[in-house]
């Protein structure tokens, strides 16, 4: 029984981190459709809020519960390859997130809250390097999803 509660918790804290990391695109892309300025700002900077409140703690409540509920299970994170392959997947996205991602959103809040600052060619440039980022942040946790399913 505490096993099912351990893994209950970590499928919860996936279905809300791939939910948000999904949805921040989905804004994204509604701001991006209007090339407005103020729009985009509003877009980031509910990005960036959607992942101090969702992202960030849905994160450490997967990696913790996960972990429990494989040690509790009685499998090894190490040698257990569907299991260490969703800590790799994961790590990935966190390594892109915190290194790239985040220094580019607060350069794109910063740039589209700035009316005098902000042109498209430079938001455009910002947007390309967030859109390729923010694919791997995305694309590794489904992976990982995938292998803790199939279990291969």
């Amino acid at each position: 029984m505490i096993y099912e509660i351990w893994k209950l918790i970590h499928v919860l804290a996936a279905i809300i981190f791939l939910g948000n990391i999904t949805i921040g695109r989905f804004w994204k892309i509604q701001a991006d459709k209007s090339m407005d300025r103020q729009r985009i700002a509003d877009a980031f900077k509910n990005i960036i809020l959607a992942d101090k409140i969702f992202t960030m703690p849905s994160v450490a409540i997967l990696f913790v519960f996960g972990m429990g509920a494989a040690m509790q299970g009685g499998y090894s994170l190490v040698e257990t390859p569907w299991i260490f392959g969703g800590i790799i997947m994961l790590a990935i996205s966190a390594f892109a997130f915190m290194s790239k991602l985040v220094p580019i959103q607060k350069e794109i809040l910063t740039l589209a809250k700035n009316e005098k600052k902000y042109t498209q060619d430079e938001y455009l440039r910002l947007s390309r390097k967030w859109n390729t980022w923010e694919t791997i942040t995305i694309i590794a946790p489904y992976i990982a999803v995938i292998l803790m399913v199939v279990k291969p």
